[in-house]
């Protein structure tokens, strides 16, 4: 029983981990992660209803918090050098690591039956947030970091949790807020990180009650259009130019692609072995 207990509790500090990872890296969200996991109902039952959700999620609630801080203080120093040195070759990897997550996300979104407006609501999600996604990107905004701004950022990381596929860097990069907001993460400014964090939480606590019940009531029709959005949010990241800048980058590109899918496949595989019933 003990070697359960600690292999349960490893898996989770793991999950954790790779949700505050997936929070920081473009493109991912870490609410879709959370889902992917089968966890995001007890967060957003801890969101909610924060006393009783965490006296009844306590075992897992605990090394997941612990694992999703490390993973999002964590990668942001690393994050910053890839992004910086070699950009192309590690947005493949990250959208290898989505692509690799759709078949789980589908079967996530039929576990409670079908729905007729499932895939219209993927349709529609997809085309409305591909479309303002390209809007913004043929638009060149350059933002300067200040209080209201670093709140800004703190919102859409709040959404990024309680919406799965609404990752903040689809928000931040267009706008240039970004980079300066993960080297504030790398380097521990708390100027940026304190209001940044209260406001997070305060968004987080008041939307949650109101996602929750969406789910409850139009899980299918919801998840869905999470998808859709996760799809289109992928789409717009990929680094098109670069494939055709040479062969050898080409390659790389491709190497990545390849690796980050085959990454979410077997760690989708893993969860499901290991993860505990509900």
């Amino acid at each position: 029983m003990k070697s359960n207990s600690l292999k349960t509790a490893l898996l989770h500090l793991l999950q954790g981990a790779m949700i505050g990872l997936g929070a920081v890296l473009p493109g991912i969200s870490g609410g879709v992660l959370c889902v992917v996991f089968g966890i995001y109902k007890p967060v957003m039952e801890l969101l909610s209803d924060p006393l009783h959700a965490f006296q009844k999620h306590m075992r897992m609630l605990i090394p997941v918090i612990i694992g999703g801080g490390l993973g999002f203080l964590g990668v942001s120093k690393i994050l910053s050098f890839f992004l910086t040195r070699y950009e192309a070759p590690s947005v493949c990897l990250f959208v290898g690591l989505i692509g690799g997550m759709l078949p789980s996300l589908f079967r996530e979104a039929s576990q409670k039956g079908k729905s007729k407006g499932a895939y219209p609501a993927l349709v529609i999600a997809f085309v409305v947030l591909l479309g303002l996604l390209l809007g913004l990107n043929a638009v060149s905004v350059t933002i300067a970091p200040n209080l209201g701004w670093n709140l800004f950022c703190g919102f859409c990381v709040a959404l990024s949790i309680i919406a799965p596929g609404m990752s903040f860097s689809t928000l931040l990069m267009p706008l240039g807020l970004y980079t300066p907001f993960i080297e504030a993460i790398g380097n521990l400014d708390f100027t940026v990180l304190i209001p940044a964090g209260i406001c997070a939480l305060l968004t987080m606590l008041l939307l949650a009650r109101a996602v929750n019940t969406l789910m409850d009531r139009y899980y299918a029709v919801v998840f869905h259009a999470i998808i859709g959005i996760v799809m289109a949010a992928t789409l717009v990241i990929i680094p098109f130019s670069s494939f055709t800048a040479s062969a050898a980058g080409c390659v790389l590109n491709l190497v990545c692609l390849a690796a980050g899918v085959a990454a979410a496949l077997l760690l989708d595989r893993f969860n499901r072995k290991y993860a505990p019933e509900e």
